[in-house]
């Protein structure tokens, strides 16, 4: 297994933190079970020092993702200006989970929409879709959703929005942390590709600090471009570190969002790039509006200027490896065999 020991004690450590949510949750994929997970996390703790990479090889099988051909880009914890109260240069709201939004699972109503979740709203007797990017900041949810704080920058707050959580930095310079709690059901888009297209971005401007620089140097186009994302992301307040989907938290350098349809959550998945820095294992502990497919990881690298450079310019292409408990293949194969209808890895 092309796996570096540091890297894979950086690894167990995260897979721990998983274990509970592997062996109690449904499996979305429907790759595993809770009972495929139990010798490796029962296992883990007891790792001894320099055999990080023998655990992984010895409770662990590599299969390829679909065609196995990954996408990698990168997110991290921002820090924006903020304030508890609307002031001068403090205007733009955080909002919370709205009273009014409804989570829908589909497969409530047909077996064939399972893991397919909607959100919106109730108008009269219609469900409706939730209120886009353009309405809310037109002050659509006012008297609607709780508001945190007030940011001074729209940019700086649609960024923080695309990366899920947070620090706001008060005047008084208190931190307070947020995380994602909701988002209003719209399709994501992202405006870098669409930047791109209409050739508004340069060579060398395609990253997200290219992508922020541009929106600051155009305010008056800003707002349209960010606008054409219709979706918006509600957060709460958080105490410790930031936590992704599978509620536990995020370790920059070993954390990634993946699509919870094709990779379980709190998986290891091994990504071979053609950058040296994504080229490691990573547990896929959380999910994300952009992160759709079988091959697209986002991977996770912390807080700090360091984080940002990395994340805002990762963009990796390779070999993506998902890591199974021992025996979970030949479970799957048998019961396919069986005509059980099984995903393929």
């Amino acid at each position: 297994m092309p796996l570096r020991e540091e890297d894979a004690v950086r690894a167990v450590a995260a897979f721990r933190m998983s274990c509970a949510s592997l062996q109690r949750r449904t499996d979305t994929s429907g790759l595993t079970r809770g009972a495929d997970w139990q010798a490796a996390c029962s296992a883990a703790p007891a790792v001894a020092p320099g055999a990080a990479r023998a655990f992984f090889a010895q409770y662990f099988e590599a299969v390829q993702i679909a065609d196995g051909k990954a996408f990698a880009t990168g997110y991290y914890e921002p820090e924006i200006a903020a304030s508890r109260q609307p002031m001068a240069g403090y205007a733009v709201p955080i909002y919370g989970r709205p009273g009014d939004l409804i989570d829908v699972d589909l497969s409530l109503f047909s077996e064939s929409l399972k893991g397919r979740k909607i959100r919106g709203r109730v108008s009269g007797s219609n469900f409706v879709p939730y209120d886009d990017r353009t309405a809310i900041e037109q002050g659509t949810l006012n008297g609607r959703a709780p508001i945190i704080a007030y940011a001074a920058d729209p940019v700086a707050l649609f960024f923080l929005q695309v990366q899920g959580s947070g620090r706001l930095r008060m005047p008084d310079g208190s931190i307070v942390r947020i995380g994602y709690t909701s988002q209003n059901g719209r399709d994501y888009t992202g405006i870098g590709a669409l930047m791109k297209r209409r050739g508004l971005l340069g060579p060398g401007q395609t990253s997200m600090q290219g992508i922020v620089a541009w929106l600051h140097a155009h305010p008056d186009e800003a707002t349209a471009i960010m606008r054409e994302n219709k979706s918006y992301v509600f957060f709460r307040e958080q105490a410790s570190a930031p936590q992704g989907a599978l509620g536990v938290a995020v370790t920059g350098g070993v954390s990634a969002a993946a699509d919870p349809k094709f990779v379980p959550l709190g998986a290891p998945v091994l990504l071979s790039m053609d950058r040296a820095d994504a080229s490691r294992l990573w547990i896929a502990q959380d999910t994300g509006g952009a992160i759709k497919g079988p091959n697209r990881i986002d991977t996770f690298w912390g807080a700090g200027p360091d984080a940002e450079a990395t994340a805002g310019g990762m963009s990796a292409r390779g070999t993506a490896f998902l890591l199974l408990p021992t025996g979970t293949v030949a479970r799957l194969t048998q019961e396919r065999a069986n005509g059980t209808p099984i995903p393929q890895p």
